[in-house]
């Protein structure tokens, strides 16, 4: 059994909130025409390791992108690093990875190496290269993810947690230190999954990345993250993750009354262990 316990100490969470990397005020974002986020505020220091949860099409996906300036927002202000997104000045501090990163066609060649390689280009150095640091860069990236022994390995050898980790090698490479993942754990394997999350919480305690992830694996967040965000158009909870909602609270957040016109009995509060049966159990089961 594998039992993750990545709580941060209390004075390592008084410390991390001094430190503001994102500052998101009253804001409002439509797509096709629909408002898919409304008044949201949203403060997220530098170390933190957070996860964002919510019933398909509440907005999660929308807010990641919003952060990365691929999506406008139509009321309201969002920082990052105290610049508007897509600054020059932020440029490689973000690093993005988003559902299909690591889903690649087989008759894609490329290796490891080449792969990470990619995280190091932008559009100051496309054309010209200093091969020293790339090189270094991208060993050190290979490095924390623990792919350095498969540099030279195709992508399409390695499994599902493989590729994700190498997905995650090339936000690295840009020298990202604020890291939004959506939905990395989907089609991995328990073994897979559990060491994927020790990597995320080494790069949040060790190399003191910030991260914001999305997963519909309720009982992997509660499980790993520091914080926990539940968002439905707008953020209904934002706190420790010891302090996140029990299902029927969570009802109670969405505006879900009981249909046979009583309250459902009281629930016994169960903790789930990465590794055991139950935490296969999703949000899913929760959201649907």
């Amino acid at each position: 059994m594998v039992v993750l316990n990545m709580q941060p100490p209390a004075d390592r969470q008084v410390m991390k909130q001094a430190t503001s990397i994102l500052d998101i005020k009253d804001l409002t974002v439509s797509r096709s025409g629909k408002v898919v986020l409304s008044e949201v505020d949203l403060q997220i220091s530098k170390g933190e390791f957070i996860g964002l949860v919510g019933p398909n099409g509440s907005g999660k996906s929308t807010l990641l992108l919003t952060i990365l300036g691929v999506l406008k927002a139509q009321h309201g202000t969002i920082e990052v690093y105290g610049q508007k997104p897509m600054s020059r000045s932020i440029l490689g501090k973000i690093g993005w990875v988003s559902q299909a990163a690591a889903v690649m066609p087989k008759s894609v060649r490329i290796t490891v190496r080449e792969l990470v390689q990619l995280g190091t280009l932008n559009s100051r150095n496309m054309f010209w290269l200093r091969r020293g640091a790339h090189r270094e860069k991208v060993d050190s990236a290979m490095k924390m993810v623990g792919l350095e022994d498969l540099a030279d390995h195709d992508i399409s050898r390695l499994s599902g947690g493989q590729r994700q980790r190498a997905v995650i090698g090339r936000a690295l490479a840009s020298e990202a230190e604020f890291i939004l993942l959506d939905e990395p754990l989907v089609g991995i394997d328990r073994e897979s999954r559990n060491s994927l999350l020790m990597l995320l919480d080494k790069l949040c305690h060790e190399e003191n990345k910030t991260i914001l992830m999305v997963s519909h694996d309720l009982a992997a967040i509660r499980q790993t993250a520091h914080r926990m965000i539940y968002l439905e158009e707008s953020i209904r909870f934002d706190g420790l993750t010891d302090e996140f909602p029990d299902l029927t609270s969570l009802a109670g957040l969405r505006g879900i009354e009981p249909v046979h016109g009583h309250k459902p009995p009281v629930q016994e509060t169960i903790v789930f262990e990465a590794g055991d049966d139950e935490s296969d159990f999703t949000e899913e089961d929760i959201w649907e």
